[in-house]
């Protein structure tokens, strides 16, 4: 029986259906012989910071926390245990000045010991990720007066059961220092384990640098890098790599801000600091978190080399982090933090008879880095800044003119410490402004058109720390979510279309800890022995994977498309592979078809690739439970003449490839 009432609910529910997934007839035009500007090899790279225990406890693979007993508290990490444990039996003694960069070491008063009588415990970095079959290399530095020793080495799993064990001989007692290695493998699995020392003997025994390593590091570099954490990165085929940070960098004072002369030679010599993450945030606290530095400028650059990257350093400006206490070298005493500068250069470029290039020789590479860009400052302002920077400027450029500077624009992307820094730089001609942008998804979104109207001629972009905060800047409820992702690619469709003035790009932070990280979000996550990448991870690695050579215009109504019916979009060739590379963003829940116009050519006809990052969900995130959650598919589609309409669904990313003719 006919109703009206009915019938007037059915059709408003088909035309709600069909406003929810219907095909939006927009013609997006896309002049394929009009390149507006190269994109840089650099455009897309990574940013590295040793925050969230990304470098000890994470990508340096060492499985000993405080080796050589520098913590504040010379025994973190270690648990002493045994049958004839007595007072004093375990001390740990200071050289002083002997040794300045390592001065702590372990001395032993054993007493007719065997196994069971006297040992340590080192709990690692939140428990030991052990795997079952795989060998684990162990070193020591040791010192006898007069009796031999034997070690009893022993890895534990959860409940502190044996799975792997060695016994290691110590028989030179002469009174001097001496390494020694051996190495066992594991029998079971653990992902909270701990490695235990026995010490077997008569008398007095000292110790140093006791280092425990697992041998599937990175290309099985002994004293390595943790080669799933190192994959990640490669997979990503990053233009370029900067490090060291970020905020370590400065240092919450200047006796503390990172020197990279301090993290490079014999790892004994290089002396451990203590993390200015280990107490930056009250609500997150570390107190054990320092840095070895058994990851330093030498691993970074050959990091960056493995993985086909430029290096970018970032080096202290003589200015420590202005949140925290502000300390300034004065002018007068600058010189020796722009002699470090000048070093640095030398040491990843120099000839091999130079001082510098003769260190990074000795350390295993004799030809040179070819570092091309050095950063001076991180997020430091203020007219202190520009001073030191110009002073800094003036030394590199007159000794490496070829070398590009890259340049602090501050804390924020806009604001008067922003227009003061960006004025001042572009009135010193600064090679290349270094912008962050820790921000709402809607700043994101409402931005894509940032750098439409910004000059193509003098100083160029970067970047430098970007991601979308769910929450608010800095709280521990930000979430590595589907929202946060889809915000920054449409921004980061702003800064493809854009490479004329934007060179470089880089999401940050980098890595994290599940159990000691500081902030959030972060791109790729790990535990001991798992990590996954965030869907800002497959979002980034889609642009970097997918970036071409040149940018093309892809134009609704002959403007832009940059947020248009939550619609954000940029084109590019590729030369080398002649693709026309072409990327949709929907920030929409509507799924649409679009119209594409490939202005210039005559036909195109054949198969094409379209890779989608999708999820209908804002909330979902990827876990070590469900790392693929929300991850690129990939399905072939098939193009008929100059037009085509493209699916893009609501809630996606979209990358197009298509083969030129």
């Amino acid at each position: 029986m006919f109703h009206p009432t009915r019938s007037v609910q059915l059709l408003a529910l088909l035309f709600c259906s069909f406003l929810g997934s219907s095909a939006i007839a927009q013609k997006l035009v896309v002049k394929t012989k009009q390149p507006t500007a190269g994109i840089s090899p650099t455009m897309w790279g990574v940013f590295f910071e040793d925050i969230n225990f990304g470098a000890d406890g994470g990508l340096y693979a060492e499985l000993v926390k405080n080796r050589s007993f520098e913590f504040f508290k010379p025994l973190t990490g270690w648990k002493t245990v045994g049958k004839k444990l007595a007072e004093g039996d375990l001390l740990v003694l200071n050289r002083g000045e002997a040794d300045a960069a390592n001065p702590r070491f372990l001395r032993v008063q054993a007493r007719q010991t065997v196994k069971n009588d006297l040992g340590l415990v080192n709990e690692g970095f939140r428990g030991m990720g052990i795997k079952a079959g795989l060998r684990y290399d162990f070193s020591v530095q040791y010192r006898l007066d007069g009796q031999p020793f034997r070690l009893l080495l022993e890895l534990l799993d959860n409940a502190g059961a044996v799975i792997g064990n060695t016994s290691l001989p110590l028989d030179q007692a002469d009174g001097q220092w001496h390494n020694q290695q051996i190495s066992f493998t594991a029998s079971a699995t653990a992902t909270k384990g701990s490695f235990r020392i026995w010490f077997e003997g008569n008398g007095k025994a000292d110790f140093d640098m006791i280092s425990l390593f697992p041998s599937d590091t990175w290309k099985q570099r002994p004293g390595g890098l943790r080669a799933d954490m190192v994959q990640w990165l490669a997979d990503l085929k990053p233009g370029f790599i900067r490090f060291p940070g970020g905020c370590i960098v400065e240092g919450p004072v200047l006796a503390q801000r990172y020197q990279w002369k301090n993290t490079v030679g014999a790892l004994d010599q290089r002396p451990m600091v203590v993390n200015r993450w280990n107490f930056e945030f009250g609500h997150r606290p570390a107190p054990d978190y320092y840095q070895s530095f058994g990851l330093g400028f030498y691993e970074y650059f050959q990091l960056a080399e493995d993985i086909g990257a430029q290096p970018l350093p970032i080096l202290n400006c003589g200015m420590a982090c202005q949140y925290n206490s502000a300390e300034l070298v004065s002018m007068d005493d600058l010189q020796p933090y722009i002699q470090d500068a000048l070093d640095l250069v030398e040491f990843a470029n120099g000839d091999t008879t130079s001082q510098w290039g003769r260190l990074r020789a000795s350390m295993g590479h004799p030809a040179p880095f070819h570092l091309t860009m050095i950063g001076i400052g991180n997020e430091n302002w203020g007219p202190q800044y520009i001073e030191r920077l110009q002073r800094f400027t003036t030394a590199i450029k007159a000794q490496y003119p070829d070398i590009q500077i890259v340049n602090s624009a501050g804390t924020d992307p806009s604001g008067d410490r922003f227009q003061f820094l960006d004025s001042a730089l572009r009135k010193m001609n600064a090679d290349v402004i270094d912008e962050h942008y820790y921000r709402s998804p809607d700043w994101f979104l409402q931005n894509a058109s940032r750098y439409d109207t910004y000059s193509r001629n003098g100083s160029m972009i970067f970047a430098g720390e970007y991601a979308a905060q769910t929450d608010r800047i800095a709280s521990t409820e930000n979430r590595n979510n589907w929202r946060g992702a889809l915000a920054e690619a449409a921004f980061m469709t702003g800064l493809e279309r854009n490479a004329g003035v934007v060179r470089m790009a880089s999401y940050a932070p980098l890595f994290a800890h599940e159990e000691g990280w500081q902030w959030k979000p972060d791109l790729i996550w790990v535990n001991n022995l798992q990590s996954y990448g965030t869907p800002n991870y497959y979002a980034q690695q889609l642009f970097s994977l997918h970036k071409g050579t040149h940018v093309l215009p892809i134009l609704l109504d002959n403007q832009p498309l940059a947020g248009q019916d939550s619609l954000y979009a940029t084109a590019a060739l590729d030369s080398v592979s002649k693709e026309l590379i072409i990327k949709l963003v929907n920030a929409g829940s509507r799924t649409v078809t679009p119209t594409l116009s490939f202005e210039g050519m005559k036909k195109t006809i054949g198969q094409a690739r379209q890779i989608i990052l999708h999820s209908p969900d804002l909330a979902a995130e990827n876990t070590f439970a469900a790392p693929l959650k929300v991850s690129p598919k990939e399905e072939t589609v098939f193009i008929k003449g100059s037009t085509w309409p493209v699916k893009v669904e609501g809630y996606s990313v979209n990358v197009l490839r298509i083969k030129l003719r």
